[in-house]
């Protein structure tokens, strides 16, 4: 969708359609109130009414909207536009604070993936047009609104770019694939990139990482990537789990469970579309982002439950469940980005555990750590940004489920409660002492994949984690 802003009144720019939102205080003046209440329309918030002898598409709001409303009613009432013939669409502002969120539900709102359709329909609206002039005729500052626009379609098609990733099958998106496409990335945006194959685990010794990987046709990789700015103020690694499948490997998952493993990759394609944002935006501030793309599948020579594996900074991990690969994984790449960046900060994105949704349901981002004051900022830059993150509190009596009596630590807990807790303290064995406090851990296994539309997410990759970090690097820019 292609979004601009010109600098005219609403009604000089030439549109096929007008998008008006309106309050139940404003129903009664309106010019077509008369077709609206014979339509039943009363405002609610996001409802809709189209008078296509007007060209006019209503949506409700409530007075005292917040962004969060305006960015999803903006996204319902895209996805209405959508289903008519029109080409192109304006629509006034509702003052600069509201500018963004109207920016993303449209981006967001409208997308779509249909790259594996045979006969893909495109939409006719192809364009949505913003006026610099408020709907109450008052005039906001056109370069403090270009700012805005510019900013937040980074911002917005980043996010989009992750889904895409996420979205393509297994078959398409490998270990292989998923390095392609980060050498891709770094040639357009000029980031540094770094791929290391079976033999350059093996020199590293990520015996964790390889295990999990060892059965399949499809051998890992690991992927950095690095945006270095000649004035830095911090240093941040972002951690991404990369399984472009998970079977569960042994320890087989059911049919039905296997259906949308192509999204256990979300955390790596999070924290690509991060620093593709970010050297976009320019920010004052290095990023280094860490993928693990692993294919954990099954075969005569796949890892075992009751293997005992060595990870990278030399701890021991005893495998009880070859299907808690995830955190495998991210054992090894964790050890390798620290033994490589001296960060200031470090934080990891993966879907990790069907816990975490089962603590806060599908649409929330488990946040857990050891610094209370850290996770509290990511809770407000991710209310801030329009995702939902939760956090999820440590304590030692979880820790004590994951001890191994034959190993360091054991991959799994041994009581079926508190899984999304006791994964992240299971990560926690391969975070240095000096970074505990400058570490954090999102577990996106609810938010990253949806099999129903809702907010601004269609079907599919939703882009968790991306907005949300990109409101927290840039307060640490400021």
């Amino acid at each position: 969708m292609n979004v601009k802003l010109i600098n005219q009144p609403l009604e000089t720019i030439a549109a096929d359609l007008t998008l008006e939102f309106i309050n139940a205080n404003e129903l009664e003046s309106h010019p077509h109130s008369a077709l609206l209440a014979q339509a039943g329309f009363k405002a609610e918030n996001e409802q809709l009414c189209a008078l296509h002898e007007h060209r006019i598409l209503v949506c409700g709001i409530d007075k005292e909207a917040s962004n969060e409303l305006y960015r999803s009613a903006m996204a319902s009432a895209l996805k209405a536009a959508m289903n008519y013939s029109y080409a192109s669409l304006k629509l006034s502002q509702y003052s600069a604070e509201h500018f963004a969120a109207l920016i993303e539900g449209a981006v967001l709102g409208s997308y779509k993936f249909d790259a594996y359709k045979s006969e893909p329909k495109p939409s006719s609206l192809t364009e949505v047009i913003f006026s610099t002039e408020n709907h109450d005729k008052t005039v906001n500052d056109a370069d403090v609104l270009e700012s805005i626009l510019t900013q937040t379609l980074i911002i917005a098609k980043a996010t989009n770019f992750v889904r895409d990733i996420v979205n393509q099958t297994p078959y398409d998106m490998t270990p292989q694939g998923m390095a392609v496409t980060a050498e891709t990335l770094a040639d357009k945006n000029g980031l540094e990139c770094t791929i290391l194959d079976v033999n350059g685990l093996e020199d590293e010794k990520m015996f964790a990482m390889l295990s999990v990987g060892r059965a399949s046709v499809n051998p890992p990789r690991l992927i950095h990537l690095a945006y270095k700015p000649a004035k830095a103020k911090k240093v941040i690694t972002l951690v991404g789990k990369g399984l472009t499948y998970d079977s569960g490997g042994l320890s087989l998952k059911a049919a039905a469970s296997m259906v949308t493993m192509k999204m256990d990759k979300a955390g790596a394609c999070a924290v690509m579309g991060i620093i593709k944002a970010v050297s976009e935006l320019k920010l004052d501030i290095e990023v280094h982002a860490f993928i693990g793309a692993v294919e954990n599948m099954i075969g005569g020579n796949a890892y075992k439950p009751d293997d005992v594996l060595r990870a990278k900074n030399g701890k021991t991990i005893e495998v009880r469940n070859t299907d808690a690969e995830g955190r495998l994984v991210l054992a090894d790449v964790l050890g390798y980005a620290q033994a490589n960046v001296n960060a200031d900060y470090i934080f990891d994105y993966a879907t990790l555990t069907g816990a975490c949704m089962v603590a806060l349901g599908p649409y929330t981002t488990g946040v857990m750590g050891h610094n209370e004051t850290l996770k509290q900022e990511w809770v407000d830059a991710a209310k801030q940004s329009g995702e939902y993150c939760g956090i999820l509190p440590f304590n030692r009596h979880l820790k004590k489920l994951i001890k191994s009596d034959l190993a360091d630590v054991c991959n799994v807990s041994s009581k079926p409660y508190g899984g999304a807790i006791t994964a992240a303290l299971f990560l926690d064995n391969f975070i240095d002492e000096n970074m505990k406090e400058k570490w954090v851990h999102f577990d996106i296994a609810g938010s990253a994949y949806t099999e129903s539309a809702w907010d601004v997410h269609t079907y599919g990759g939703t882009g968790a984690g991306v907005r949300m970090t990109l409101n927290w690097l840039m307060e640490q820019c400021k």
